[in-house]
């Protein structure tokens, strides 16, 4: 732990000196290092693997003090998550709230770069266990980072799931659920007025799981296809994740929040998968990530908003064998367990692996196979995407 002195410091000479404008992220793209396994590398070793895959932006689940200390002098920033089981004592009691921030946050700082406070995940739109909690929680932590005057350094967000969305095809038609506005609207308004993004975990793989005969697999990869057009907006997606993220601008928008940023926090693609799980492939899961990382290199927004940079947390850097849930949930990883890559996207892990080959390969993927009768079920998979709605 940093000595008092220390955080006085910090406090007094380097706080005034902050970005009156928080940014928790650097760039385009992140990764979450979730960490739900019992094989994975050391802190220390994961700094080393993200450092030479020039990865600057990480997000973990919880505030681990071996993974804060491990982070200490790297330069990688990093958000930290208060889980949803913390969230009833943190809202009833900002004392409570004050103490994890001093605990999790502040006793890092500012050697350890936490740039975000990530409360709960994915609290609303499923069970209402939590949801009750967040705002309260929201606020208490946000006000005890500004009693310590981090409020310029460390932004405070929560990260939704899609299932927060009534309905997310054609874009323009999204709007949160009946049973979510009741929580979600005071909650951004809040956001709103401490300058706060809207945080979404966004997965094609599962929109193409959940409806593999109405949504062409090539539109959910980044691959050539004829795309979509949205009728009312007149706007046309050539990828789902565009269309995923300019449905939650839709749905901000006609809640009234229509300037309010939408950063992915989490999105991905699984390399193995149950036997219904068909789409969980290593060779899908190579050309999402690899693709995205191209639509991201491109620092461009989407076709609703054009001047707001799509930017992303790849989920995740490692696959983890402790998630419980179908077989895709534990492999998800751009590394396996022992630091060698899953498959190659241009990163090297911490050892070789069979996966270490060239590029072409995948490029290769990309050039065969899209013509002759490949294009008739192309032509009839982006009519049906047309007219699907969900």
């Amino acid at each position: 732990m940093k000595s008092f002195g220390a955080h006085l410091f910090f406090l007094v000479f380097l706080a005034p000196i902050a970005s009156v404008s928080v940014q928790a992220f650097t760039g385009t793209y992140g990764i979450n290092y979730g960490r739900i396994a019992n094989n994975i590398p050391s802190p220390d070793e994961v700094v080393r693997l993200l450092r030479a895959a020039k990865i600057k932006n990480i997000r973990i689940y919880d505030a681990d003090q071996s993974v804060l200390k491990a982070f200490s002098g790297t330069g990688l920033e990093i958000v930290v998550g208060l889980p949803n089981e913390n969230l009833r004592n943190v809202s009833a009691n900002a004392d409570h709230a004050m103490n994890w921030v001093e605990d999790n946050v502040l006793a890092y700082l500012p050697n350890t770069h936490i740039r975000g406070i990530a409360i709960g995940n994915e609290v609303l739109g499923g069970s209402d266990e939590f949801s009750g909690f967040l705002l309260g929680a929201v606020k208490n932590v946000y006000n005890a980072v500004n009693k310590l005057k981090l409020s310029d350094i460390v932004q405070i967000t929560t990260a939704h799931s899609q299932a927060v969305f009534a309905n997310s095809f054609p874009p323009s038609s999204c709007v949160f659920r009946d049973n979510v506005v009741q929580y979600m609207k005071p909650l951004l308004e809040f956001f709103s007025q401490i300058g706060s993004p809207f945080c979404l975990n966004a997965y094609p793989f599962l929109a193409y799981m959940y409806n593999p005969e109405q949504i062409d697999i090539n539109y959910a990869l980044f691959l050539p296809t004829e795309g979509a057009n949205d009728l009312k907006t007149k706007l046309h997606y050539d990828n789902l994740l565009d269309a995923q993220i300019d449905a939650a601008y839709a749905a901000l928008e006609a809640a009234g929040f229509e300037k309010m940023e939408v950063i992915i926090t989490e999105t991905g693609w699984a390399s193995h998968g149950d036997e219904n799980e068909s789409a969980a492939k290593a060779n899908n899961a190579r050309t999402y990530n690899y693709n995205l990382r191209k639509r991201l290199a491109k620092m461009k927004g989407t076709p609703l908003r054009p001047k707001n940079v799509v930017k992303a947390y790849v989920f995740a850097i490692f696959n983890e064998n402790l998630k419980p849930g179908p077989t895709s949930e534990r492999n998800f990883g751009l590394f396996k367990p022992d630091g060698s890559i899953s498959y190659d996207i241009g990163f090297h892990g911490l050892k070789s692996s069979s996966a270490d080959s060239s590029l072409s390969s995948l490029k290769a993927i990309r050039s065969r196979g899209w013509s002759g009768s490949y294009s008739i079920i192309l032509t009839i998979s982006t009519t049906l995407l047309l007219v699907f709605s969900r």
